[in-house]
């Protein structure tokens, strides 16, 4: 079965970096996009970052941008979400997602399957 496997989450204070993993397995990785979204406590999950099947193509959300990095190893069935000048607003539990399909899908709805998350809790 498809697995999704997350790691790199913590506890750092504001500032600091974060470098996520994301591990897939019982799938053609380079076949999906890959997405990362994150969810504070009493939100809704949010978007944060894609990136294209081949790893050409990336998309950030606003709140992002300039500050995390999406990437991608095809070889190593691993995605990745660098994370840097975190705030604690980027507190919360992060999900990396996969998606069969070319585009890149921004609505957690069109991802096909999930990992369980890691949290990530930046201090003030």
């Amino acid at each position: 079965q498809v697995q999704l496997v997350e790691s790199g989450g913590g506890l750092v204070q504001t500032g600091a970096s974060l470098r996520l993993s994301c591990v897939a397995s019982g799938l053609t990785f380079s076949n999906y996009a890959m997405g990362w979204f994150r969810q504070a406590p009493g939100k809704e999950r949010e978007f944060v970052a894609t990136m294209s099947r081949t790893g050409l193509r990336t998309y950030y959300a606003d709140s992002v941008e300039g500050r995390f990095t999406i990437s991608r190893d095809n070889a190593k069935n691993t995605a990745y979400l660098e994370m840097n000048s975190l705030n604690p607003d980027d507190t919360g539990v992060y999900y990396c997602a996969a998606d069969r399909s070319y585009d890149l899908p921004l609505r957690p709805q069109y991802y096909d399957y999930w990992g369980q998350g890691t949290q990530v809790t930046v201090s003030s």
